[in-house]
């Protein structure tokens, strides 16, 4: 971008300009000066005024009508387009049109929400906004202040805690547990008591290669130990080693009711006190009001899987 001159610039009245345009538009300093909402003899000294700056007539008298010198025609168009971006600035930046407007989205996750939140979205994006792209990927909620700081991420979903202070928080839902199993393989009733979900083998989800994987901050904080006999890597692994052996599973209440069926397996509630685990989106607070990321925000929002409640079929999860 080129250097802007603000000691020579601010000399110059940049009325002029207003007035420069009016009187192009109008070609008759009295129709001009109506325009502005000024007197007719100020607009007759603002016209020599721009006759001296531009040192050119601009404007001639050709019978009964004012016509534009060849001068004043080539500062025209670059004189209108300058005021028409400053009056974009003045009224706001143009608001996403997510029909016509192309644009991509960056999205952070917790680990299990993008088989909730990416299909339905996706879905979404095809149906009302076809020229935007969604790009999501698995991030730590340690990482995502920096990531939304730098602008990698629009926005951050998932199981973030209170951001800092220049980042918004808005709480979607509290997530339960619920647990899967195969109920050819497990001849249980439901709901599952206490002993049988205690003893049974379980399989879970584990992000960083040790047994217990994610079921262990949980089962911690109640003083409980489960018969772990396998991990994965995530949600859909521990869903078909529940359908394929003898194991329960645990997983968020809505990966359960949208997917449990899907692998034939039954669902029960968890038969111990586990403590709901709240789910967020975060964003920077310089994207609060930008018409873009208030849409985003409002899709997610929208989401059969946020509005879910637990023990409600899992067809509402994708008819909402």
């Amino acid at each position: 971008m080129n250097s802007i001159d603000h000691f020579n610039l601010r000399s110059f009245d940049l009325n002029l300009l207003i007035a420069f345009d009016a009187l192009m538009q109008e070609r008759s300093v009295t129709l001009a000066a109506r325009r502005l909402k000024v007197q007719q003899p100020a607009m007759s000294h603002t016209l020599a005024t721009l006759r001296a700056t531009f040192n050119d007539e601009l404007l001639v008298r050709v019978k009964q009508t004012m016509e534009p010198t060849q001068r004043a025609l080539e500062l025209h168009k670059p004189i209108r387009d300058l005021l028409a971006q400053a009056q974009d600035v003045l009224r706001g930046s143009r608001p996403f049109s997510p029909a016509t407007d192309e644009r991509t989205f960056r999205l952070g996750l917790t680990n299990g929400l993008e088989v909730l939140l990416l299909p339905e979205l996706a879905a979404r994006f095809r149906q009302h906004a076809p020229s935007v792209s969604l790009v999501a990927r698995a991030v730590e909620p340690s990482d995502a202040t920096e990531l939304l700081d730098s602008g990698e991420l629009d926005l951050a979903v998932g199981c973030y805690e209170a951001p800092v202070s220049w980042q918004r928080r808005e709480l979607l839902f509290e997530e339960t547990l619920t647990c899967c199993f195969n109920p050819t393989l497990l001849r249980f009733g439901v709901p599952i008591d206490r002993h049988a979900y205690v003893e049974t083998p379980h399989a879970v989800v584990s992000l960083n290669g040790e047994l217990w994987g994610c079921m262990k901050p949980v089962l911690e904080d109640i003083g409980i130990r489960l018969n772990i006999a396998a991990s994965g890597p995530n949600f859909l692994a521990t869903l078909m080693m529940a359908r394929e052996g003898p194991l329960l599973t645990t997983l968020p209440s809505r990966i359960a009711a949208l997917y449990a069926p899907i692998f034939g397996l039954t669902t029960s509630p968890v038969p111990l006190p586990c403590r709901p685990n709240p789910i967020a989106m975060v964003w920077s607070m310089r994207a609060d009001q930008e018409s873009g990321s208030v849409w985003l925000r409002n899709e997610i929002r929208q989401a059969g899987f946020v509005k879910y409640r637990p023990g409600t079929p899992s067809a509402v999860i994708a008819a909402e």
